[in-house]
């Protein structure tokens, strides 16, 4: 593949998306070179810059992230691709191709602007890399002019050194430069090198070809209006370096970035020197330390080694036992819940999901021994980690914590659960791992993470799901949970439902997760009771956060949540617009009533949504969340109204909503449910 331009002819090589996965025409996102300066390639949206490179440093664009997660599986593939850089009078162009012997694989600009190459695997199927746009920080300008973001930190961004920020609560405005002394009214200037880093944009940039790095120091000092320069080549024996002239744009630190030196004023240059002093000690101190503490170590494992060779074997046998004992607690209960659902099997279904007992020790390896690197996120159950099993597939782990809130019932009923379920809207569970101490569920892996992380997010996510996908993903939510009370093998009401409990995979498909507290209800059972009331403040019903009662309808309220989440991409828990609206049902509702429901559209799907469907799932919406379980629909019912043009019921103004609308219009009118269930006091997750 060929990115590049012909500088004869003007012909320009870029790399466009699709507009969506099945929709072949341009996208809104490319990939070309800039030529302003120093040649960089940059990744747009609609032409406005959305990832940049660095300019060419004798072996690969600087910039350029790695490959992350596929180091040991695919690393033999990875090496076995060759990136060109050509600039000559002629053309300028990066070139990808592949050694003799590699495996095939193809370039792709996906629909939602990311970068990714495609490996056809032994295994007959392909697997996908992600090459560009892997983390916040790869996003240009996430932080403003003289700041550099690190996707380590917990702030990401920062202001460099001799520069402070200019607006404290902005990170997105630039930061100020500190200088005592202005430029050339003092002696001690020089500069601080910063390690490991994305070059800034080298529009404002020179090329000193034929300079070395002392040199292009030299030059640097010579104008007040440079402010760093760096060596391009990576290689020591190439000449050549760039020096920056004004504000310095979209700067990151990565694993196998390059050093920048930036140019400050004598009090930063003596704080620089004093870091750089006391790290120094403190290496002196630690090399002493690493003479002496090996000799005593080795002396006291050489005592120890007996000991616990003797301990071992006599623990060897208890802790098999006791493992067996473990894992029977599951097999069997599994066992008798297939036994249970292949005899009352009634509905057609064929074909299993048998599950996979996994070694601790795969699972271990899979997540780099659970590396915070690899750390996905933290629900109930405990943290998420992201692994790859050896046979290249990507899987997500969730570790059941201590001090967990879910404990082995809830263990338990996620595996038993989801155990035997199959729809394309609910997560598949691979396996789980009962081993030591640990208690591990094993899926698939989802590479867009969850619902929330768009829909609550800043515009340039919120962006990436127009109204399509919106309402892609609202019917098959709905498709998933219809599937969970009507159609599996057996009747399971979730509890639980959330839009952090939705997943997305790569195509943007949502996937219902987190079973851990979900029940099963036989044939004729229609709502049960509990003492304890588990789920999520916001998204609970009124009937079952107050009296714990549940049913099917519990989860239609949950659905009808989402559903007005997803439109305005707002949260209904802590949701203010104005009083006497105390959460975003109670708004919509009142929006709804007075024909101005269109209002509360999240802005970034305003173009892209017709008003007729719109309005159909905000009504839809208000119809699930009735107080009154007798008055919301089935999700079948849901599931119908979605998907055909037909007439949608008007929703009922529910008693709750009287209570917390003192100050809501009088006027007649279509009434509509106003219901606030967010106010339990009850455990949440």
């Amino acid at each position: 593949m060929k990115i590049g331009w012909n500088r004869k002819t003007g012909l320009n090589h870029i790399l466009t998306s699709w507009k969506s996965i099945d929709d072949p025409t341009p996208g809104e996102f490319s990939s070309g070179f800039d030529l302003h300066s120093i040649p960089q390639l940059f990744l747009y949206k609609n032409s406005v810059p959305h990832w940049r490179s660095g300019p060419w440093n004798g072996r690969t664009l600087n910039g350029l992230p790695e490959v992350r997660g596929h180091d040991d599986y695919f690393s033999d593939q990875i090496d076995l691709v060759d990136i060109t850089f050509v600039s000559n009078d002629n053309e300028i162009y990066v070139k990808y191709s592949t050694k003799k012997g590699a495996g095939f694989s193809i370039i792709v600009l996906e629909s939602i602007g990311l970068l990714t190459r495609i490996i056809w695997h032994e295994s007959q199927r392909w697997i996908k890399v992600h090459v560009i746009r892997q983390d916040m920080c790869d996003e240009y300008m996430r932080c403003g002019a003289n700041a550099i973001c690190n996707e380590d930190t917990f702030a990401h961004c920062a202001c460099m050194p001799g520069f402070e920020k200019l607006y404290p609560h902005d990170w997105y405005l630039k930061c100020q430069e500190t200088r005592k002394e202005g430029c050339g009214k003092g002696d001690g200037e020089g500069f601080v090198r910063l390690e490991g880093v994305k070059f800034p944009d080298a529009r404002n940039s020179t090329l000193y070809s034929n300079m070395s790095l002392e040199e292009c120091g030299r030059e640097c000092l010579k104008s007040c209006n440079c402010t760093g320069y760096a060596n391009v080549y990576v290689d020591e024996l190439g000449r050549g370096c760039i020096a920056w002239y004004g504000e310095l744009r979209d700067m990151r630190r990565y694993k196998s970035g390059q050093d920048f030196y930036l140019r400050v004023d004598a009090v930063e240059l003596a704080a620089d020197a004093q870091k750089n002093a006391k790290v120094h000690g403190l290496a002196t101190k630690s090399t002493l330390v690493f003479l002496i503490v090996p000799i005593v170590v080795e002396t006291l494992l050489a005592s120890l080694c007996f000991y616990y060779m003797w301990r071992r074997n006599a623990k060897r046998k208890g802790q098999k036992q006791k493992q067996r004992r473990r894992q029977r607690l599951v097999l069997d209960s599994a066992r008798s819940l297939s036994n249970h659902m292949d005899s009352s099997n009634s509905s057609g279904e064929s074909g299993s999901t048998e599950l996979t007992l996994f070694e601790l020790s795969t699972v271990t390896a899979a997540t780099d021994h659970f590396s915070s690197a690899n750390k996905l996120g933290r629900g109930g159950f405990g943290p998420v980690y992201k692994g790859q099993l050896p046979n290249g597939q990507e899987i997500a782990v969730k570790r059941l914590s201590t001090n967990s809130v879910q404990g082995i019932l809830e263990f338990k009923n996620e595996v038993l659960v989801i155990a035997k379920l199959q729809h394309r809207n609910l997560v598949r569970l691979l396996g789980y791992c009962i081993e030591k101490e640990e208690k591990l569920l094993i899926y698939e892996f989802m590479p867009n993470k969850s619902l929330d992380y768009f829909i609550f997010a800043d515009q340039s996510r919120k962006q990436l799901l127009d109204w399509k996908t919106r309402f892609d993903i609202i019917l098959g939510i709905a498709r998933g949970i219809l599937y969970l009370h009507q159609d599996s093998r057996l009747k399971i009401i979730h509890r639980d439902l959330k839009v952090s409990n939705i997943l997305l995979d790569g195509e943007m498909q949502p996937k219902i997760s987190d079973f851990g507290t979900a029940r099963i209800f036989t044939a004729d059972e229609t709502q049960a009771n509990t003492k304890r009331v588990v789920g999520t403040y916001g998204y609970m019903s009124l009937e079952y956060a107050l009296d714990g009662l549940f049913s099917m309808k519990s989860d239609v309220f949950s659905f009808g949540v989402i559903l007005l989440e997803i439109i305005s991409g707002k949260k209904n828990k802590g949701y203010f617009h104005d009083d006497p609206y105390s959460n975003l049902i109670q708004y919509m509702w009142e929006l709804w009533r007075d024909g101005k429901a269109l209002e509360i559209v999240d802005s970034s799907i305003n173009d892209s949504c017709p008003a007729n469907e719109v309005m159909r799932c905000i009504q839809v919406g208000l119809l699930c969340v009735q107080d009154n379980t007798k008055d919301r629909p089935s999700m079948s019912n849901v599931v119908f109204m979605l998907s055909n043009e037909t007439v949608v019921p008007s929703p009922k103004k529910s008693s709750f909503a009287v209570r917390n609308s003192e100050h809501s219009s009088t006027t007649t009118g279509t009434k509509c449910s106003n219901n606030e269930v967010t106010n339990t006091t009850f455990d949440g997750r």
